[in-house]
């Protein structure tokens, strides 16, 4: 009895052990991918507004946007998987990591783009998503960019547009952990539950109600 238990556990911790690895391997092919994709004359943009497989999907349609990557940033756990954020405590949020070449779109332009796509006035999470690994947040790479992501939030809270005050952090750029293989491009590879998922986290109404057209045509 007791060598037919030890080869059940053996071969369950064998399997857990394949999938693990797997895993592992997955993200570090992406990590090189991701540093193949940052070439000359192209640089890089952190942003945090939730889920983000619902960010994904706004910029990867831009001309000038090379890549767009789904991961964790701005925490201390090193090496985190989505279990572990989603379920808090490690300080990291739901970022998206993008690749931009400047000469066709702008840090600006992406920025405008980000404002249009989350709530900024919602410290305690976004959408259906609570807690503060689903905050909103710019993560800038030096000081060119926090520069202009503090005047694009100060021109956002002056435009009045919004009745609440703009609580989306701006702060530096920590390592960025790609997520598992499974969420890239999650809304292409599971249409049907991005949908469903998206339509009830009622994201689109707060945006359509916002902004309207003018997300729209963006």
């Amino acid at each position: 009895m007791k060598r037919l238990v030890f080869l059940v556990l053996t071969l369950l911790a064998a399997g857990l052990f394949t999938v693990v690895a797997a895993d592992k391997k997955d993200r570090e092919m992406m990590q090189n991918e991701r540093t193949a994709a940052v070439a000359a004359n192209t640089e890089l943009a952190i942003f945090a507004g939730g889920c983000f497989w619902c960010m994904e999907p706004p910029f990867e349609k831009l001309t000038g946007v090379l890549s767009v990557t789904s991961g964790y940033t701005g925490g201390q756990k090193l090496n985190p998987t989505y279990n572990e954020v989603s379920a808090g405590g490690t300080g990291h949020t739901e970022a998206i990591e993008i690749v931009f070449d400047p000469s066709q779109i702008s840090y600006p332009q992406l920025l405008e783009i980000l404002w249009m796509n989350i709530d900024p006035t919602d410290g305690q999470g976004q959408f259906v998503d609570r807690g503060n690994q689903y905050r909103s947040g710019i993560f800038y790479l030096n000081e060119e960019q926090r520069l202009l992501a503090e005047e694009s939030k100060q021109a956002l809270e002056k435009s009045g547009r919004f009745d609440k005050p703009i609580v989306t952090e701006i702060v530096p750029a920590s390592t960025f952990y790609p997520a598992e293989e499974y969420h890239q491009d999650y809304y292409k590879k599971n249409p049907l539950r991005y949908k469903f998922y998206r339509y009830n986290s009622g994201r689109d109404r707060f945006l359509d109600r916002e902004w309207g057209e003018e997300r729209l045509n963006k």
